[in-house]
Formats: structure tokens, C-alpha cells, sequence
């Protein structure tokens, strides 16, 4: 096995995951090795998989099998991210082609790692169930130009039934203030102009650091200084730590765009403490009513489980209520499948994948009409749209996002890219707001 030269990365689930990629690439281009698009011309390949879903589980086990397969050009492989903690040595044993697991705490041994493999042709596993090495983000490798994610806060302490993101991340590590300025201030001097901060829950900030006296909300106002930084986003939220606190934040700075991401799960109390969200359906509805008055024009998202052990059609219609009530800008609606090492993993999934896709598709329905609403409310608005990127399909046109997260296509040329622009709506097409530039 010779030491490698070109890399290909590949990665699977959640924001989290991309930000660690783009570390791991910084990582190995730093080490002098070269990134490459084509799989099969890469001496190393690393999968940076998820465990949130079994189909996530299930392509990156399908492609690795293939994989096992070939006969030429063999690769080191390595297996990054949730499925690597999750599963930790068996991994060896389903997939002998494996030559390294690398779980998520530990992505700074990337390169240590690589060098045991190279030295010892031996597999070698590193899977730590705390996160303690604070990691060099200022080395991340970044595609966008434009929009930057930025970690603030890693694992997760709510241990809800049905997730496996404690057991795979471990319990909550803040980063710490300072250096999370420091990389804002470095993106915003190389152009970046929307940063998304990262967590499996950043509203709990700074409550595993009160020597610091800095918790979320305070955060967003040092960062709000920086100038350069036009949005700022953040994701994702529990409802419990959400304060009045962050609500005033969203509403005073000028940085923060009026979009919350706000997940409910369930719309049945008993469902809800089944899965320890720890909140009711009540106090849940009285932070959204909060928000809305103290944040006016706030837009929501959500995530939603539909099918969960012992969920009756009462409880679904309780849910399918709340979402038709709420009206969401965003909704993420995904049918239960248990995961290995959850809690909920005791109880027996006795609702029939019939009954889940039928109450999935009820909700997705009734999503879209919410959709098709208030796409029809923004006909004839003006919008701020801050400019990402050409569209893929059409050169003449540019893509970006209003501040509550609604794509937009609308002409103009790439000079604008990285700009705030006013466009003012006409139409869509599905999902896509289109309009045109409003001329200053």
C-alpha cells in the first residue's frame, strides 16, 4: 500500500457532515494530496456516512459492497462520519474491503490515521464516544463562495427515543466564542456573506461553558458585528431552549434572518413524551405564538415523524392539525424506522409502512397546499435576495434566497454573485419563486 495521491470524498446526511468533509479535504490537500471528482481515479476514498435514516445506512452498505467487488485500481477506503461510531469494528466484519473507520470526534486523526494504515497494511479504527480535540476549522475546503457552515456547538444531550446522534456524536462540546469569531472574520474577509451555524441543537450554546458567560443569544450579537456578514442562520433548534432572549436577537440585528427552524416531531402530547421531546403540544404552540409577536413576518420550519410505535390515527389527525395550523414555511415529514441502540428500539414498530406512507402523503399534501399559499402571497412582493450562484440549467439566470429560506431564479449576470439584490416576484414554477431585478 503506497502512500496516496489523489482523493475522492463522498458524503451522506446532515450539514454537519458536509462542514466535516470540508475539513477532512482541507486536511488531506494540506497533507499535499490532490481532490478528484471521479471515484475511480482516486487513491483514497472516504464515505462520510449518516445514521440518522436506515436508507442512508442502506446506500452507503450497497455502494461499499460494490465497491468490495472490484478487482482493480484498489483503494485505501475509509468510513467517516455517524455510521462509524454507530457500528464501530463490525464494520470490518460486513465490509473486509474497509481500511479505516474514523468516527465523528475523531476526524482530527485523519492523516495519523492514514499513516498507520500505510505503515502496518492493517485496518485501524479510531471512535471516540466524546468529542475533546478541538478541531482547525480555519482549514475547511470550502465549494461555496458565498455561504459558509460554521460550527458552533457538537453533540447532542436530549437523548430523544427515536435518534441515535447522542450515541454517535456524543454529549454537547461548545466551541468556544473567540474562535468562532476568529473564523467568521476570516470568511468575511474572503468574501463569504451568509454563515449558517451549526449544531444538533445550537439554542443550547454555552450551557456546558457558564465561565464563559456566553450563551446563544449573546453569541449572535458579536457576531452580528462583523462586517461583511450580511445573514446570518442557524440550525437546529430544540423548542425547549429556545428563549425570549433569541427571539429579541432574530428581531434586533440586522444580521439575523427571520427564519427559525422550529421542529415539533408529533402533535400528540402522549406521542411526544413517548419520544422525550420533553415539551407538550401547548408549551410548543405558546413559543410559536411568542415568536410570531415578537419577531413579526417569521417564517417556521419543522421535522416531523409520522408512524411512531403506538401512534393511533387520533394522534396522527393531532399532528396533521398543528401543521395545518402553524402553517409552515418548511416542513421535513419523514415516516419512523427504528435505529439500532435507541430507546425506541424496545418498542415494537406496529404501525404497517401501508399506514405510514398513507398519513406521510396526507401531510405532504397538505404541505404543498400551505406552499402553493403562500408562494401565491408573494406574487407582486419585493424581496431581498442574496445572490448565490448562476443556475445550473440556465446561465442567463441567477439563483439565490430570500431571508426566509424561499429559492428565487431571476436574470442577471454573474458580476451580482455574492450581492444583495431586490427582486420583485411574478411568478413560480413548483417550489422556485421567479422574478426580476428591481432597478435602483
Amino acid at each position: 500500500m503506497q502512500q496516496p495521491e489523489t482523493f475522492f470524498v463522498k458524503t451522506y446526511g446532515c450539514q454537519m457532515n458536509e462542514l466535516d468533509s470540508e475539513i477532512m479535504i482541507g486536511q488531506l490537500e494540506q497533507r499535499g494530496m490532490t481532490r478528484t471528482e471521479d471515484e475511480s481515479a482516486a487513491d483514497l476514498l472516504i464515505f462520510n456516512t449518516c445514521s440518522i435514516r436506515d436508507l442512508a445506512e442502506r446506500k452507503v452498505m450497497g455502494k461499499l459492497g460494490r465497491l468490495g467487488r472490484r478487482t482493480q485500481n484498489k483503494a485505501i477506503i475509509g468510513i467517516t462520519g455517524c455510521m462509524a461510531n454507530a457500528k464501530k469494528s463490525s464494520l470490518f466484519e460486513k465490509l473486509p474491503n474497509v481500511d479505516f473507520i474514523l468516527g465523528t470526534n475523531n476526524i482530527h486523526d485523519l492523516n495519523t490515521i492514514l499513516d498507520e494504515v500505510i505503515a502496518t497494511q492493517m485496518p485501524a479504527i479510531r471512535t471516540d464516544d466524546h468529542f475533546e480535540h478541538e478541531l482547525n476549522y480555519l482549514i475547511a475546503k470550502r465549494d461555496d463562495k458565498v455561504k459558509a457552515h460554521v460550527s458552533i456547538i457538537r453533540g447532542c444531550d436530549k437523548f430523544c427515543t427515536y435518534c441515535v446522534v447522542p450515541y454517535t456524536r456524543g454529549s454537547e462540546v461548545s466551541r468556544h466564542p473567540d474562535s468562532i469569531v476568529e473564523e467568521c472574520v476570516q470568511l468575511a474577509g474572503n468574501g463569504y456573506r451568509e454563515i449558517t451555524l451549526l449544531g444538533q441543537n445550537v439554542n443550547s450554546y454555552g450551557k456546558d461553558k457558564p465561565e464563559w458567560a456566553a450563551l446563544f443569544h449573546d453569541l449572535l450579537y458579536r457576531l452580528d458585528k462583523i462586517e461583511g456578514i450580511e445573514r446570518i442562520r442557524f440550525m437546529t433548534s430544540h423548542p425547549v431552549d429556545i428563549t425570549r432572549e433569541l427571539m429579541e436577537a432574530i428581531r434586533d440585528l440586522k444580521s439575523m434572518c427571520e427564519f427559525v427552524h422550529f421542529p415539533l416531531q408529533a402533535g400528540s402530547n402522549r406521542i411526544l413524551k413517548k419520544m422525550h421531546r420533553i415539551y407538550t403540544v401547548e408549551e410548543y404552540m405558546e413559543k410559536v405564538a411568542l415568536l410570531r409577536e415578537i419577531v413579526p413576518g417569521v417564517t417556521l420550519g419543522t421535522d416531523i415523524i409520522v408512524g411512531f410505535p403506538t401512534e393511533t390515527e387520533e394522534e396522527f389527525q393531532q399532528t396533521f392539525d398543528r401543521l395545518k395550523e402553524i402553517e409552515y414555511s418548511t416542513a421535513f415529514v419523514y415516516t419512523y424506522s427504528p435505529r439500532k441502540g435507541t430507546p425506541a428500539m424496545r418498542w415494537k414498530d406496529d404501525i404497517p409502512e401501508e399506514v405510514k406512507q398513507e398519513r406521510l402523503q396526507r401531510l405532504l399534501k397538505m404541505q404543498e397546499e400551505i406552499s402553493a399559499k403562500q408562494r401565491q402571497e408573494f406574487l407582486g412582493q419585493e424581496v431581498e435576495i442574496l445572490v448565490e450562484h448562476e443556475n445550473f440549467k440556465n446561465k442567463t439566470l441567477l439563483k439565490g434566497r430570500t431571508r426566509c429560506w424561499k429559492n428565487v431564479l431571476f436574470p442577471g449576470g454573474p458580476q451580482l454573485i455574492g450581492t444583495l439584490q431586490r427582486v420583485k416576484i411574478h411568478s413560480y414554477s413548483n417550489q422556485t419563486l421567479l422574478g426580476d431585478l428591481v432597478d435602483r
